[in-house]
């Protein structure tokens, strides 16, 4: 796939996650602008890099224009933001609670809001989770709000911009090849690859669903 004309935004690039699409994104030739809450990593060459609090509006605003001065309208974004957390909903916190929506959905809104209002046509691809797409288990009602809130927030922008092509990418665990063999999951290569596909005509025939990345389990 030749993505060279296409800039793409990727929000948590100097996650584990994130710096694998960067990789797969420059590898098809797409513009990538790389954003972290950290300061700029090492991404390969070319790669345009800004530090960015997505949990703030403002900053977001600031870091987007800043992304189409130097690559131009953007083409795509690629949300990877996000934490996860468990435990008892009786002893859950309201501060552990916020902290996960703020990072897992509020970072979301922001930048899909931030996008739909620079981008003339493209696609949004979200990470989500099992837990958002199917059912939420126990131990883990932020993390499975936050990530179902991911599903609905595209869907809803699917419907009202007929110009972006939304997708959510629902993995189970991510395999970074660290892990025990034989740990089921799916592995952050076929993450990647994926979400490098739905960048282009496969974003388009997916527009507002939600594919489920499950792997071995």
């Amino acid at each position: 796939m030749d993505l060279s004309t296409r800039p793409v935004i990727v929000t948590g690039a100097g996650g584990r996650l994130g710096r694998v699409l960067v990789r797969h994104l420059t590898e098809a030739g797409a513009p990538v602008a790389a954003l972290d809450h950290a300061e700029p990593a090492d991404f390969p060459a070319g790669v345009r890099s800004w530090q960015a609090d997505v949990t703030d509006g403002a900053n977001v605003a600031r870091v987007f224009d800043a992304v189409v001065d130097a690559l131009g309208t953007p083409w795509a974004l690629i949300h990877t933001v996000g934490t996860w957390d468990g435990g008892p909903l009786a002893t859950t916190s309201r501060e552990g609670w916020d902290h996960v929506l703020n990072l897992n959905l509020t970072s979301a809104f922001l930048c899909v809001r931030a996008f739909a209002r620079r981008a003339t046509d493209g696609r949004i691809v979200g990470i989500a989770s099992r837990q958002g797409a199917d059912r939420g288990p126990a131990q883990q009602a932020a993390y499975a709000a936050s990530k179902a809130g991911v599903i609905r927030l595209l869907e809803a922008t699917s419907a009202e911009h007929d110009n972006l092509a939304c997708v959510s990418v629902a993995p189970s665990m991510i395999l970074f090849g660290t892990e025990a063999e034989g740990t089921p999951g799916v592995s952050a290569e076929a993450i990647a690859a994926l979400c490098v596909q739905l960048c282009g005509d496969a974003g388009a025939v997916h527009d507002g669903a939600v594919l489920r990345a499950y792997g071995t389990g």
